[in-house]
């Protein structure tokens, strides 16, 4: 899909915005209204941007608006430098942009091995997955409003991700039932979500196997070892610089982070 000239501009004021670290008080241009011109500005700021992708984010798209914007999720992609490894207890510093939007969310984390080029369905999508991993994605956008004009708004910059917390593996993860799994996160000490993924549509791999499907209509390549940020589990967890954030899955494997302006 070629982008509009609009679009092109949106796209360098989110480059912009967010290589200067200053807020946007309004969105730069003209609202997207479909997932396609979402996608369309997010793959025109991936052109100019020029970092390696190493894994995507999923988020999901409230219920009231799946008819508007004809499907239940959205991404947006996960550059390797934002990329850090938690899983041996130590907490990375995860930057934000303070006078923008920023969360913090337990997710599970799917590694992708080899994804054969053939129809896949919610089976036969964990062939393709070498590893999974407990995680916290960050969402930071340099527009406060990031989340309140619709999913395409969200997707437009990059789907309102600002990195990703690689946690320790879940080492038995074929024979786990992941959807049952307890997870709480906790922001400096005190819990502020708790939930398991039986809410989180059809799962983890639900999410990867969205992703496949949407990286493809997309023309876009998912090589071995891109990460897949598989949905906020306990919820989006508004967090600040100065505070720490921790995951807890199944009462006993932990991941943790602070948090930076």
């Amino acid at each position: 899909m070629a982008t509009t000239t609009d679009q092109q501009n949106i796209a360098e004021a989110f480059l912009a915005a967010r290589e200067k670290k200053t807020p946007l008080t309004a969105y730069p241009g003209a609202v997207p209204e479909t997932m396609a011109d979402g996608y369309a500005i997010q793959d025109a700021a991936i052109a100019r941007d020029g970092r390696r992708i190493g894994g995507w984010k999923v988020g999901r798209i409230a219920p009231e608006l799946v008819a508007r914007y004809g499907g239940n999720r959205l991404t947006g992609p996960i550059f390797a430098d934002e990329i850090v490894d938690g899983a041996d207890g130590a907490e990375p510093a995860m930057p934000v942009y303070a006078a923008g939007f920023a969360a913090a969310e337990a997710e599970v984390l799917l590694c992708f091995g080899t994804v054969e080029d053939r129809d896949h369905d919610i089976i036969s999508v964990r062939d393709c997955i070498a590893e999974v991993r407990t995680g916290i994605e960050i969402a930071s956008s340099p527009f406060p409003e990031i989340n309140r004009h619709g999913p395409a708004v969200t997707a437009s910059d990059y789907g309102n991700n600002k990195g990703l917390v690689l946690g320790p593996p879940i080492a038995d993860w074929r024979a786990k039932d992941l959807v049952r799994m307890p997870v709480e996160f906790a922001i400096d000490g005190e819990t502020v979500g708790a939930a398991t993924m039986e809410a989180m549509l059809d799962g983890p791999f639900g999410s990867a196997l969205f992703l496949i499907r949407t990286l493809r209509a997309r023309g876009i390549a998912i090589p071995p070892g891109t990460w897949v940020s598989a949905g906020a589990i306990t919820g989006i967890h508004e967090i600040r610089p100065g505070q720490r954030g921790e995951a807890l899955f199944d009462g006993k494997i932990r991941v943790g982070c602070t948090i930076t302006g």
